[in-house]
């Protein structure tokens, strides 16, 4: 791992043991990927606010860390597109461009463990599939991270506007 991806201001995990930290590891709180999981909490609380194109860019400046190949790069792509998607359905009202980043999205996050870094990507992938078929199940469907959904902050959103 390199040291540009720790980050000892990024807290452990409320409850449980999500795929990406163990508490016997001292670098960035646990976190294998410190960086990472600061931008998933920034992306994903961002996201649950509506704010699609903010929470895009939190996923893919973290992405630009890792290379392909890696289940980091895989997950970071995959909720890229997810956030991309979601932006073309509710601002553009472009279901076509939705689905087919969506049909992107389900490929990078295939084989994603199911907890990674504490969200939960099964059921990004089931809301996904079905929004195939009927992009309204995205409306009010925001995601989960820690057995929550989170919503953004001012935080979250002052995070997001450092990246540009």
């Amino acid at each position: 791992m390199d040291d540009h991806t720790h980050d000892y201001s990024v807290a452990p995990p409320p409850t449980g043991a999500p795929t990406g930290w163990d508490p016997q590891r001292p670098e960035s709180n646990g976190w294998e990927h410190g960086t990472l999981r600061r931008g998933v909490i920034h992306g994903v609380r961002l996201y649950n606010a509506g704010a699609f194109h903010e929470a895009h860019d939190c996923f893919e400046d973290e992405w630009y860390n890792y290379g392909s190949g890696t289940t980091e790069s895989a997950f970071l792509h995959g909720m890229v597109q997810v956030a991309a998607g979601a932006y073309k359905h509710f601002d553009f009202e472009n279901d076509d461009g939705m689905r087919s980043l969506f049909e992107t999205a389900l490929q990078y996050l295939h084989g994603v463990p199911e907890d990674y870094y504490g969200v939960a990507v099964g059921d990004i992938r089931t809301t996904l599939d079905a929004a195939l078929d009927d992009p309204t199940v995205l409306h009010g469907w925001h995601i989960e991270l820690d057995g929550e959904r989170p919503a953004a902050t001012a935080d979250d959103f002052e995070y997001a506007e450092s990246l540009e």
